[in-house]
């Protein structure tokens, strides 16, 4: 891509052109807020968390190629990511995420960011043959009908949908800790361990819809971010072998900014030969414990609304809630040589 690029017609001043470094971090935050605000959506990130995650490329996302930057008359309006993943139902999925400053809606600028990405989406699928069967993603939430309206005129359709869950209350009621399976311990997380939990966490995703970059770069990435800490995480073994864990997470910045004392549970998970055992429950629980005792108020976390595991069923059991909806989209990647 060049240094700037005409994007499309009837947008006066409108260029798009490749993420130039740190240097254009504050803004892409600044939009990033400013559209969570707009939309009521209580998420907020900063320019550490995503320093932590450009920083660090790998096949499936590497900033300088993969992130695109609108511009009017020289000032940031929005900016657009894509990554891609071989899903578990067999595809191979190019997925396009982005933001534009509320200030500058309805003019067409999500169509141009999301019309160039995809042309730089079949580009690269172009360069990348797989014998799957390629398809476009994105993911909207529900609050954003302008999101939703894109999707819909770009013939994108819904492939499933997700909720955010939480569970207030952690100053005043706690859920008793069920006991472990026999020979099934929690044992303090040690840096030595950190490969062999990732690793547990990845495999055990493996049999959910979609996909994810299991990829040592994205572990990286995580292990960088600036709210990372093993002591939150809860992960039960069964001698050398990590069984199931949670890995609790506490967004410092994005809880100041928004008056909150939340906590997240990032990833809940339970590796196929220990499921149906009642490890999970018992790891939940002791999560809102340790989360508790950090001063947390509300637990949070995200869930596949079709989980075949009855995950959805196993939080509402310990009082979660759904909060916010959203939906991912597929459509399929044409205009790639076969």
């Amino acid at each position: 891509m060049s240094s700037k690029e005409p994007a499309v017609a009837g947008i006066p001043g409108l260029s798009l052109r490749p993420y130039a470094g740190e240097a254009d971090l504050p803004e892409i935050v600044r939009i990033q807020n400013a559209e969570w605000e707009a939309d009521g959506r209580s998420y907020r990130e900063t320019v550490e968390e995503l320093a932590a995650w450009y920083r660090t490329p790998s096949a499936q996302f590497d900033a300088a190629r993969d992130l695109t930057i609108a511009e009017v008359d020289g000032q940031m309006v929005g900016h657009v990511k894509r990554d891609w993943v071989d899903t578990q139902d067999g595809l191979r999925e190019h997925r396009t995420g982005g933001a534009v400053d509320p200030a500058w809606r309805r003019r067409g600028i999500g169509t141009a960011l999301l019309r160039d990405s995809e042309r730089r989406s079949a580009a690269l699928a172009a360069q990348q043959p797989t014998d799957r069967p390629l398809v476009l993603g994105c993911f909207t939430d529900d609050r954003n009908a302008g999101a939703i309206a894109l999707a819909t005129r770009e013939g994108y359709q819904q492939a499933r949908w997700f909720f955010d869950m939480e569970r207030p209350g952690l100053d005043r009621e706690l859920p008793e800790i069920p006991p472990l399976p026999d020979g099934i311990e929690v044992r303090p997380v040690d840096e030595s361990q950190h490969v062999a939990i990732w690793n547990a966490d990845t495999e055990a995703f493996r049999d959910h819809w979609g996909g994810f970059d299991a990829s040592d770069e994205a572990f990286q990435r995580y292990r960088e971010s600036p709210d990372f800490d093993t002591s939150l995480w809860v992960v039960a073994w069964e001698g050398d072998e990590v069984a199931a864990g949670v890995v609790n997470t506490i967004y410092r910045a994005e809880n100041e900014s928004l008056g909150l004392r939340r906590g997240w549970l990032d990833s809940v998970f339970t590796r196929r030969a220990w499921r149906r055992r009642g490890i999970a429950s018992a790891l939940i629980a002791r999560s809102l414990h340790a989360l508790a005792m950090r001063g947390v108020e509300v637990a949070a976390l995200g869930v596949d609304a079709d989980n075949p595991s009855g995950a959805l069923r196993l939080y509402e059991a310990f009082g979660f809630a759904v909060t916010e909806r959203g939906s991912a989209w597929r459509k399929p990647l044409e205009g790639v040589p076969s």
